[in-house]
């Protein structure tokens, strides 16, 4: 009987368990659909923002000066990675670890190993896993998703802007999860600093008039393009840590009800033979007594 015991406790916690991850299930989906639906708001604004500066870039043959595409010998690498604060979101975090080892110990080895590469971290799952690993990180952001907005991204991007113009920084690269759906996200490293324009377009109509001036208005549309970058990566890794986590606690829901249904199995094949067992005990005795 201590052993149907066992047994029923265990069905007891797991089917506790099962209600927490239902329940977490069931959160990251709301949070999910509201995340989904600000990434899809704000991909148009950030993808005609940066065409607009492609096609600024080409008129009078693409002369005009732009400090942020400044191209220098990479000597100085910043790595500013996004995670979750939180984690039950399967290898939503362990998947930008392996990307930033993998760039400390390929591309950007020699600077690494000079001292070169810093790392900042937006979440605190990256820089929690990368400390353990025995890396330093620069810079933490923890707090960026207590209240997500576009002004607080901003701050933190004009500070990478002044890092990357004092000479601080040569390179900055961005390294996140880039949401496509929820059971998909893809890993992303993408080159924040120097700005890239593409350079297959071809030189546009240059009968503009432009006020005050085509030089003001591109350096006003770059630091609002590089702040808009910024915020699109934290927010497309916001709605992409929601679907994972929403996938991965219906994973563990999946799995609990099948634990619950094996260990009911379980207990009645263990009560049966208990009963069994009883049946033939009491049948023992009562030849015994016959006797």
């Amino acid at each position: 009987m201590a052993n149907l015991k066992e047994i029923r406790t265990r069905i007891s916690s797991v089917k506790s368990t099962r209600q927490i991850t239902n329940a977490m299930k069931m959160v990251s989906a709301a949070k999910l659909r509201k995340a989904q639906n600000a990434v899809t708001r704000l991909r148009p604004y950030a993808n005609k923002l940066n065409e607009i500066l492609s096609r600024l870039g080409n008129v009078n043959g693409g002369d005009i000066e732009n400090i942020y595409a400044e191209e220098r010998p990479e000597e100085h690498i910043l790595i500013f990675a996004v995670s979750s604060n939180r984690g039950l979101c399967g290898p939503f975090n362990a998947n930008i670890v392996k990307k930033i080892t993998a760039l400390l110990e390929g591309p950007y080895a020699e600077q690494y190993h000079k001292g070169n590469v810093l790392i900042y971290t937006a979440g605190s799952k990256a820089g929690q896993i990368l400390k353990a690993k025995g890396y330093k990180i620069a810079e933490q952001f923890d707090d960026i998703y207590d209240n997500l907005t576009f002004e607080k991204v901003a701050e933190i991007a004009d500070g990478l802007m002044d890092a990357f113009r004092n000479k601080t920084f040569d390179r900055i690269d961005i390294v996140y999860n880039k949401f496509k759906n929820a059971a998909v996200q893809i890993l992303t490293r993408e080159q924040f600093l120097p700005v890239k324009h593409e350079d297959n377009r071809s030189p546009v109509n240059n009968d503009y008039i432009f006020e005050p001036s085509e030089q003001y208005i591109f350096d006003t549309l770059i630091p609002d393009s590089l702040r808009t970058q910024l915020f699109a990566a934290i927010t497309d890794s916001y709605a992409a840590e929601q679907g994972a986590r929403m996938t991965a606690m219906h994973q563990a829901t999946d799995n609990a009800t099948e634990m619950i249904r094996s260990l009911t199995l379980s207990y009645n094949k263990a009560r049966q033979a208990a009963i069994t067992k009883e049946i033939l005990e009491i049948t023992a005795g009562a030849e015994a007594l016959k006797g």
